[in-house]
């Protein structure tokens, strides 16, 4: 098992890095909640990493928090939960917000993450109900601290499309991408903020699930 990689980030889109480790190029999977963190293209990054060996495949998911790995290794323990929708849950809660849907039974936020449905949701419900206890009464300062700060600028048309692209490659719907996107992106440009493609992610998608 490949428990932790380091390396030069030399790639990087919805979904999926490139990591140059010595020469050799490791494909990686992550959230998008690991996504907005990484660094700038050909500066170091450390992941902790999950090897999903296939008959057809060997898959291997980075996460910048090792509570993102814990989490990850949760969902994918659960019935009908596979690495691509476990990263779409991390992708559209963070820990502390699941543990709030969890608390609360909130099954209609789990139900708009792309591929969950009402059973799905059930059972997240009751199987991380146990889990996740110690964060139900957790702040999450983390993402209003990364969606709110002022930035000045007019609309990126560039950030707008792999906004778009983003959620797409999340499982969302072009026409429910698009919309979603635009929504944040007029009300950004209304309060004269500048757009980037992480803040638009992450503010669509809470829109989506809050």
């Amino acid at each position: 098992m490949i428990g932790r990689i380091k390396g030069i980030l030399i790639e990087k889109q919805a979904n999926q890095i490139l990591l140059d480790v010595h020469g050799l190029a490791y494909e990686i999977e992550v959230p998008m909640s690991t996504l907005f963190q990484l660094p700038d293209m050909g500066k170091e990054v450390t992941l902790h990493t999950h090897l999903v060996v296939r008959e057809d495949a060997q898959l291997l998911y980075g996460f910048f928090e090792n509570h993102e790995r814990t989490l990850f290794r949760l969902l994918i323990k659960l019935n009908g939960v596979g690495p691509k929708m476990a990263l779409g849950i991390l992708s559209g809660l963070n820990i502390r917000e699941l543990a709030e849907c969890v608390r609360r039974n909130d099954i209609n936020a789990l139900v708009r993450l792309p591929g969950v449905g009402k059973k799905t949701a059930e059972r997240l419900i009751i199987e991380l109900r146990d889990k996740l206890k110690d964060w139900y009464q957790e702040e999450t300062e983390a993402l209003q601290d990364g969606t709110s700060r002022q930035l000045s600028g007019q609309t990126n048309s560039r950030s707008i499309r792999e906004a778009e692209e983003a959620m797409i490659a999340l499982g969302y719907k072009p026409q429910d991408a698009s919309k979603a996107i635009n929504q944040v992106a007029i009300r950004l440009e209304d309060e004269g903020q500048k757009m980037e493609t992480s803040i638009l992610v992450r503010l669509a998608l809470k829109g989506m699930t809050g």
